[in-house]
């Protein structure tokens, strides 16, 4: 039976960005990082509210020219003392709804039709989370030891084993798993793998240029 409820697609971003100084807000070719993200998931058909939380009152503003609604985030929760786990708590606690789509804006490639697909997946299932996931198929090393392959016969990359690794472009959970666990991977998680670009994670000031480089080549053409 399909889940039924409201779903709220939930933008955290805060002021204190300290790889990548002012990463949300920055020029990013034609946009933001913020904005890009807020053009995107208006576009998503069964999202029922767009909310941005943030400590920054300039951040806020952006939101509320875009027509969504804001929550302003204590100091707290928006430090670098504060855990994932303690910050997934609270804004579940704080956000009033039945299931939550983190949207962070440091994927700033995840489409549309990735958000669509994927949201219909999770409310169709009886999982209790998705995850969205990029394929690893590289040599991996762990404790001076190969983890994924044998070292007396080496496979080529192609046929390693299928292991994916959690890149949380996309993320979807219910409220409760959330706020009582803390958590955004549930007991029963669904994944749900995005290709290369979608999953570009921008991370550092190395990541960033290179992002800004693919969205003028690709979303504007300017290259």
């Amino acid at each position: 039976m399909a889940k039924t409820g409201k779903l709220i697609a939930l933008v955290a971003v805060r002021k204190g960005s300290q790889r990548v100084k002012n990463k949300n807000i920055r020029a990013f070719g034609n946009t933001n990082l913020l904005e890009l993200k807020l053009e995107v998931l208006k576009k998503v058909k069964q999202i029922d509210e767009i909310v941005v939380n943030s400590d920054c009152d300039y951040m806020l503003s952006i939101a509320k020219n875009h027509m969504v609604s804001t929550h302003k985030r204590e100091n707290y929760y928006a430090s670098s003392e504060c855990t994932n786990s303690e910050f997934h708590g609270h804004v579940a606690q704080v956000t009033d709804c039945n299931f939550i789509l983190l949207a962070p804006v440091c994927s700033p490639f995840v489409t549309v039709k990735s958000h669509e697909e994927s949201i219909k997946m999770f409310l169709n299932s009886e999982c209790d989370s998705l995850t969205s996931v990029t394929e690893v198929k590289n040599h991996l090393w762990l404790n001076n030891k190969p983890l994924n392959y044998d070292l007396n016969n080496v496979p080529n990359s192609q046929d390693l084993p299928d292991v994916v690794k959690l890149n949380y472009g996309i993320t979807l959970a219910n409220k409760e798993l959330m706020s009582n666990q803390k958590r955004v991977v549930g007991d029963n998680p669904l994944f749900y793998k995005l290709d290369e670009l979608e999953s570009v994670d921008v991370d550092t000031e190395f990541d960033f240029e290179m992002a800004e480089l693919f969205y003028r080549k690709r979303i504007l053409g300017e290259i």
